[in-house]
């Protein structure tokens, strides 16, 4: 491998109207390797540099592995791969950066190193040339600031890997020339890749909105509440995210993680942007993730992304039995109450509900005939199968029906005083031991169990909607439930095919808790005018791999909710990062609370109905 600075070989170069045809990679480790790769199957003449040999062997390795996956797969000739090969050469000094018309650098998150990297390419590059800083936490106009030619600075913010992943934030400072942002956006877009303007603060809008829900996660960890493995699989399957946050910290790498957090927090002084102490125990004693082989979980090895049992098991040994449950009672007739009768009665158990009236209960039974229709329609159910389920659920017009079940769950209105009665009239109809359960998402489970005579035997059983598909329920525990109500909940969510995670009784439980801080931060970012909805949602679902934007999200769940558990968070934790940003109680008294009016953050055809 040539690792002397001479002139770059021809290879298949851009044509000379394209934006930047060389360009310099500092740094190649996973982030400047992907780069390399992705410029250079996009026609760049590319200079990639590194102090380490083996960091330089690597990164060429890499490209000619994923150059000739390219080819088995028939995306790529054997011509075009050697063009691509030919395109790349690899230096151990910044001087090999003298013709490059960008140089983009993504050493490690240092000021220090960053500044240094800066300085030299100023005497090395053409007047011409855009310096591009990788970082994702650092101040950018700070980096500019440290070039004598800050005009021509800016932050070129990749997601990794870079081949997959589609959002580039360009990132401009008050001294970034228009034509500089110009010509790299123009880049970006013929890479591929999405490219959303922002300006100069920590995090930008990804790493802004993704590093505070991570650190509450971990600080959620810490203070032991959850397992992480009952924190990870809370936000994937009561999210949809791809990763659960304590999964990402490891792979993000610990100590990154704490160097965008102390930088978030340096500009905030929000407490939630503070680093949980545990990122900087685990970052002190070296277990920095992935990359260690060890962060919040254990791994195969360094750099492997296969976790193995540790010394930290998933949860207690569970000894106490369950309590016999041959029937379940529900308590409601709306669509959470009908979804559960349905998993219930499909699962096998003896289903009564019991809603105010007997026209609700038989309008509860019919919805519930309807869903098992479109099930059989769909063909994820048989019609012998449908016609079992809906025989074995009973719709009542009283909840004096509910006196045989062994677990009654109540899916009223989010409503305390609602609920507390309804708890208060279960308990005079109940049969001893049986459990009570209450679906409340963001209510105190231990005040509905304080309606009772009986509050051992009320535990949260918190469904996601809609019951039918959502893996996810949320096990609450209040400082008063039994071991054997707790373990009856959980042998029922295992027969009923549910995913369930254990949780103390606390506003939010996990998924509320770490989701709608990090829903309210997006709103504050529109409210500062620091980027769109549109661009917020690009960002998240482009660089985080979320399925919904943080905006459309909170359209369908409506802002009135929202704003409902925003609202009983920030008095439950009196943290102020956590009151409610004003622009979401504005649009709430305003009317404009999502799809279901037909305006929330976006405008929409028709209201839901």
């Amino acid at each position: 491998m040539d690792r002397s600075p001479v002139p770059l070989s021809p290879g298949v170069p851009a044509p000379p109207s394209v934006p930047f045809p060389t360009v310099a990679v500092v740094g190649l480790g996973t982030m400047g390797t992907g780069l390399c790769e992705v410029l250079a199957r996009a026609g760049r003449e590319v200079v990639g540099i590194d102090v380490s040999d083996a960091a330089a062997r690597a990164c060429a390795a890499a490209l000619e592995r994923a150059t000739d996956r390219a080819v088995a797969r028939g995306r790529l000739t054997e011509g075009a791969r050697a063009g691509v090969l030919a395109r790349l050469r690899t230096f151990p000094d910044l001087r090999a950066a003298a013709d490059a018309d960008l140089v983009i650098e993504v050493v490690p998150e240092s000021y220090e190193l960053k500044e240094r990297v800066i300085a030299e390419l100023d005497g090395i590059v053409r007047p011409g040339a855009v310096l591009a800083t990788g970082t994702n936490a650092l101040s950018v106009t700070r980096l500019a600031a440290s070039s004598a030619r800050p005009e021509r600075v800016l932050g070129l913010h990749f997601f990794t890997p870079v081949q997959a992943m589609r959002l580039v934030e360009v990132v401009s400072s008050v001294l970034t020339e228009p034509a500089a942002v110009a010509q790299v956006t123009a880049l970006v877009r013929e890479l591929g890749k999405e490219p959303v303007a922002v300006g100069d603060r920590p995090g930008f809008i990804a790493d802004g909105l993704l590093f505070g829900y991570l650190n509450q996660a971990a600080a959620m960890y810490e203070s032991r509440y959850a397992t992480r493995e009952d924190i990870d699989a809370a936000m994937k399957l009561g999210c949809g995210l791809p990763m659960g946050p304590l999964e990402l910290l490891d792979l993000i790498g610990i100590d990154t993680a704490r160097t965008v957090l102390e930088a978030m927090y340096a500009a905030s002084q929000d407490r939630l942007h503070a680093p949980a102490p545990v990122l900087g125990q685990l970052a002190a004693a070296g277990l920095t993730g992935r990359k260690a082989g060890r962060g919040f979980y254990a791994y195969e090895a360094p750099g492997s992304g296969t976790a193995v049992p540790d010394a930290a098991p998933a949860a207690a040994p569970r000894g106490v039995p369950p309590r016999p449950v041959g029937e379940i009672g529900v308590a409601g007739s709306g669509t959470m109450a009908s979804g559960i009768a349905e998993v219930c009665a499909r699962a096998g158990y003896a289903v009564t509900l019991a809603a105010r009236g007997t026209a609700k209960a038989a309008a509860a039974k019919a919805r519930i005939a309807a869903s098992l229709d479109r099930s059989v329609a769909r063909g994820r159910l048989g019609a012998a199968d449908r016609d079992a389920a809906l025989a074995r659920i009973s719709a009542a017009g009283a909840l004096d029906a509910l006196g045989g079940a062994g677990l009654v769950v109540e899916a009223v209105a989010e409503d305390l005083a609602v609920k507390r009665q309804l708890f208060a009239a279960l308990d005079a109809v109940a049969r001893p031991g049986a459990v009570l359960a209450t679906t409340t998402s963001s209510l105190p489970v231990i005040a509905c169990a304080t309606a009772t005579s009986r509050p051992e035997d009320v535990v949260g059983m918190h469904f996601f909607n809609p019951a039918q598909v959502m893996k996810l329920v949320e096990v609450v525990r209040t400082v008063r439930t039994a071991d054997d109500a707790h373990a009856t909940v959980r042998e029922v969510c295992g027969r009923l095919g549910k995913h369930a995670v254990d949780c103390g009784d606390r506003a939010g439980f996990i998924v509320n808790a770490l989701l709608f801080p990090y829903l309210n931060n997006a709103v504050k970012m529109v409210q500062e005018h620091y980027a769109s909805p549109d661009d917020i949602d690009a960002a998240m679902k482009l660089g985080g791999g979320y399925p919904m934007g943080p905006f459309e999200l909170l359209d369908v769940v409506g802002l009135d909710v929202s704003l409902a558990i925003e609202r009983v968070l920030h008095r439950e934790f009196r943290d102020p990062g956590l009151a409610p940003a004003p622009l979401l109680e504005h649009l709430v008294a305003a009317g404009c609370l999502g799809r279901k009016t037909g305006r929330g953050f976006r405008e929409y055809a028709t209201a839901a109905r």
